[in-house]
């Protein structure tokens, strides 16, 4: 008879066998999947920057990113970049929080429609919702709208031929429109616009709205491809500034903290959802910011290898077909939008 819950459990329920006694880079079994993620299943990537390496790392590993936005032919690689190509699965640019998320499936899917709100400096046209997705701007408003619809239109494919979704939470802080409630990627009057105090205001989103916003975006996702699953990470990356009015270090721990909670109960009552713990295995107290860059913020090569290895290894695909062991550390200058904040730093 066992005498207690805790006899016979595996070393990996303790925290002095799981993780003391270990080196940090050996610390391993974190992530048992829900379900099996195969290379021939269509994933798509969307979300914060941190969620770029994972998209670099999947296609290095020979799974089936889906890209539903492909550059036009013969554009270069910088130019591909510049215009927010290959980055995520279609060109939104990053998208931090999950009522963004919710905003473009609901428009891509014409439950909602985007504002008639579009900046205009020096006979340039800027997009609101997608401001540095074209570098100086559309030569016309024709060109502007055109590109959204085609971003709209690769977000359906995306809703409808996808057999997994990704989404890496970024932040809980957002800026919206006081008159309409669309959400903003970025504060105006940092990457593009004017700031207007009275119209463009400021929201920190608390568990129940992004846990409601994050079901209502993957229902929505569901009603075109019901056999969908989705796979929900939190970036390790930090906040670069915060308009909270708290110092940056709380602020980052209290988006985080929510982000992390509000994704573990979204896996516990959703069949079809799982977490992986990427944003643990960068930011936990065994690893003493390893994984970091000087600046805190970036996460290192190895740190990404480090993940993405215990990402592939708990897939029996990828067992089956390489064994575990290493990958590449190869270098990924991740697009963070929120990195143009820095400039405004005192």
């Amino acid at each position: 008879m066992t005498r207690n819950p805790y006899e016979g459990l595996p070393a990996e329920a303790f925290w002095r066998s799981a993780v003391v006694d270990r080196e940090p880079a050996a610390i391993n079994g974190v992530w048992r999947p829900k379900f099996d993620i195969s290379k021939k299943d269509r994933i798509v990537t969307a979300g914060s920057c941190f969620a770029q390496n994972i998209s670099h790392h999947l296609r290095e590993a020979g799974y089936s990113w889906f890209d539903a936005e492909p550059a036009p032919p013969g554009l270069s690689s910088e130019l591909r970049r510049q215009h927010g190509y290959g980055i995520f699965s279609f060109r939104t640019g990053n998208i931090y929080t999950s009522a963004l998320l919710r905003q473009w499936v609901s428009w891509a899917n014409r439950t909602a429609a985007p504002p008639d709100e579009i900046w205009e400096l020096d006979g340039r046209f800027y997009d609101p919702f997608r401001p540095v997705m074209e570098p100086g701007g559309f030569a016309s408003l024709e060109d502007l709208l055109a590109s959204r619809a085609a971003t709209l239109s690769s977000i359906r494919r995306a809703m409808r031929e996808a057999d997994i979704w990704l989404f890496t939470f970024g932040l809980t802080e957002a800026w919206t429109d006081a008159d309409t409630g669309a959400l903003y990627p970025m504060c105006p009057g940092t990457a593009a616009g004017e700031f207007d105090a009275e119209k463009h205001l400021f929201v920190n989103f608390d568990y129940a709205k992004v846990r409601e916003d994050l079901e209502a975006a993957f229902d929505m996702i569901k009603t075109e491809n019901p056999a969908v699953r989705f796979l929900v990470t939190v970036s390790p990356v930090p906040l670069t500034a915060t308009a909270s009015g708290e110092h940056a270090l709380t602020a980052n721990t209290y988006s985080k903290s929510l982000l992390r909670a509000v994704a573990g109960d979204v896996v516990r009552s959703r069949p079809d959802t799982d977490y992986f713990p990427g944003y643990e295995l960068v930011t936990g107290s065994p690893f003493r910011s390893m994984f970091y860059q000087d600046n805190l913020r970036n996460v290192t090569p190895g740190g990404v290898a480090f993940v993405m290895r215990t990402f592939f290894d708990a897939l029996s695909d990828h067992r089956a077909r390489h064994g575990e062991g290493d990958l590449d550390e190869d270098e990924v200058d991740p697009a963070c939008e929120d990195e143009l904040l820095d400039a405004f730093g005192g």
